[in-house]
């Protein structure tokens, strides 16, 4: 690779790295041709850009891009690939849905919505992690629940009151003998009051 290419390779991941919120720093050494085939297509069908770095490339580039990446400094040795994605814990699922089948890829390091994450034992944890989208349609949920309930309540006590209404209109017998009763009681309550 020339002086020339090195820049050139150096700005593209620089502008990756700028323009994503997510990335994964992992070791992808001692996968067969067909397992890493096998990765390379599931990152594929998942949205997540797989790509084999050098490490003193990387390290250039962090050093260029908007950002602060010293702490990503000491994991930049041996194999190092790099895993862009737009969601934050989709590679640490993917990373642990191919750990069934292969011992690797290893996690050096995850970047995730501007937190740094160290170490194989964090793919866990980043596997659970919500991305920001999922935490905005959880939290509209739960404040249209309330209302939902209000509109559901109110719609069913207005079909309750239209049965009723419907009802009372359909069945003039039912009214008829409530208007004698009615009146029946106002008679009485008059003639009481006269003989008072």
């Amino acid at each position: 690779m020339t002086r020339q290419e090195k820049d050139q390779f150096i700005d593209q991941l620089t502008k990756k790295l700028t323009a994503s919120e997510n990335f994964y720093l992992t070791d992808i050494s001692g996968l067969t041709v067909g397992q890493s085939n096998n990765l390379r297509r599931s990152c594929f069908n998942k949205g997540v850009e797989l790509q084999v770095v050098k490490n003193t490339l990387l390290k250039k580039a962090m050093e260029r891009a908007e950002g602060t990446y010293d702490e990503a400094y000491d994991v930049l040795k041996g194999n190092t690939a790099l895993m862009i994605s737009e969601t934050g814990n989709v590679p640490a699922k993917l990373i642990k849905d191919f750990r069934k089948t292969s011992e690797r890829p290893i996690l050096k390091a995850a970047y995730v919505e501007q937190c740094f994450y160290f170490g194989d034992d964090q793919v866990k944890a980043l596997s659970t992690l919500k991305s920001k989208n999922e935490l905005i349609g959880e939290i509209i949920g739960l404040l249209q629940s309330p209302a939902k309930n209000v509109i559901s309540g109110l719609k069913s006590a207005g079909s309750n009151l239209s049965g009723i209404l419907k009802t009372l209109e359909e069945n003039p017998v039912s009214n008829s003998a409530n208007s004698e009763s009615d009146s029946t009681d106002t008679a009485s309550e008059e003639t009481s009051e006269v003989a008072e």
